[in-house]
């Protein structure tokens, strides 16, 4: 058995499972009386759009923002180009677009939102009284935090005009479809792309809390904001939602279960551990390989050959100066639990071919990649204390490199565990 190459397979399954051609025309609402327009937000946006376009029946028009790079050429509807995974002045402009696009729509219309991971970046308009800059500082300070995702959503929600259910209200009376891609464990609608189209539970109180937690001092103007309850959020229960329906067209959950199939057929036993594993990436790494070595070692709970799927977002508390990606942290760490234990093998990777902010996926760790990195003169635990994973797996050629996915449903990681050989 190919580790590597088997491995690869069920990343590259993983992905296709979520592509947005085979997602998004099962979900499609029927035409409305009046106008459709479409709206969007998010890596996968651009080709849920084509997909849209390709099998939808009649008029349509509309605008989505998408990252740098994930552009797909559309007919009827503009793709816009913007930054991620901080936002920028194109991002700005594009959600002013968006924003000025849904007024003055009746209730014959119907707007059909593509919502993908990556949106609540993309779609950056920022709440009356905060600045582009104001977000951009509290973003990045946000993602080298340790935060989960859905802390950092709940802040992004309260500094925005169009996030926590603000685009959904914009659109009323008209009826709108959101078709959901989701990267967010639990699959909450309010956390994928920061829920722009559903009602938001939290509150500015949350948001404060958020940023108290990870010692994060906002400027005095927002933390104002804040205390006085001025960015408070579209809540459950507002009328002008009471139209909008959210559909969630791919998971991790589903892309999980694909790859699973495929183990299967390669004659594995293949277990999912989870859909919506959280923490500091090099905690979980510890816990996942305790969880490897007993199954190795021990043929329990489950006997090899085996391979072990788990999804989710960890995070990544940034201490060090290095390339940083959480899923290569998450296989250092993972790596230096194992400590060169033969017979396992895994992949990690984020199912939109980025880790970080590196075009790098995810990478691949093998028994011997520690002594490998030693041989190079590399400290596999200097490594880890600076956050540089990619530049770990870059040095070994172990980066897993895709491109463009066009989708994205989180971070995808398999163990193989092959056994006493």
């Amino acid at each position: 058995m190919d580790a590597k190459k088997l491995l690869r397979r069920l990343f590259d399954t993983a992905i296709a499972a979520a592509q947005p051609e085979k997602c998004v025309p099962p979900h499609l609402p029927a035409p409305p009386r009046g106008r459709t327009l479409v709206v969007g937000a998010g890596k996968a946006s651009a080709a849920m759009a084509r997909a849209l376009e390709d099998h939808w029946p009649g008029p349509l028009e509309g605008i989505v923002v998408t990252r740098f790079g994930y552009r797909v050429p559309c007919e009827r509807i503009e793709i816009i180009e913007a930054a991620h995974p901080l936002p920028d002045a194109a991002g700005l402009q594009a959600a002013e677009r968006i924003a000025a696009a849904v007024q003055g729509l009746s209730a014959d219309d119907l707007v059909i939102a593509l919502i993908s991971g990556g949106g609540s970046a993309l779609l950056a308009a920022p709440a009356p009284g905060v600045t582009l800059a104001d977000k951009q500082a509290l973003g990045s300070a946000l993602l080298k935090s340790g935060a989960s995702i859905s802390e950092i959503n709940c802040v992004r929600r309260h500094l925005s005009a169009l996030k926590g259910g603000r685009l959904g209200a914009l659109c009323a009376p008209a009826r709108v479809v959101a078709l959901l891609m989701s990267d967010v464990p639990g699959d909450d609608p309010i956390d994928i792309a920061s829920g722009p189209t559903v009602a938001d539970p939290t509150t500015c109180a949350d948001a404060l809390a958020v940023l108290a937690r990870y010692a994060i001092a906002p400027p005095p103007h927002i933390k104002d904001r804040l205390e006085n309850g001025v960015s408070e959020s579209v809540k459950p229960g507002d009328p002008r939602l009471a139209r909008n329906e959210a559909l969630l067209v791919a998971t991790p959950q589903a892309s999980l279960e694909a790859a699973a199939r495929v183990a299967r057929e390669a004659g594995l036993a293949a277990y999912i551990l989870g859909d919506s594993i959280e923490g500091e990436a090099r905690e979980v790494a510890k816990v996942f390989g305790g969880l490897a070595r007993q199954v190795a070692l021990k043929n329990e709970p489950f006997a090899p050959p085996c391979v072990l799927l788990s999804g989710g977002e960890t995070t990544v508390t940034v201490r060090g100066a290095g390339r940083g990606g959480r899923n290569v942290e998450f296989l250092l760490s993972l790596g230096l639990t194992l400590r060169g234990l033969p017979g396992v093998f895994a992949l990690a990777g984020d199912t939109d071919g980025v880790d970080g902010q590196e075009e790098i996926a995810g990478a691949f760790l093998g028994p011997d990649s520690l002594f490998r990195a030693r041989s190079l003169g590399i400290d596999p635990r200097e490594s880890l204390d600076r956050n540089d994973g990619h530049g770990f797996f870059s040095a070994l050629g172990d980066s897993v490199l895709t491109g463009p996915t066009l989708t994205n449903v989180n971070d995808f990681r398999a163990i193989l565990i092959e056994g006493r050989q």
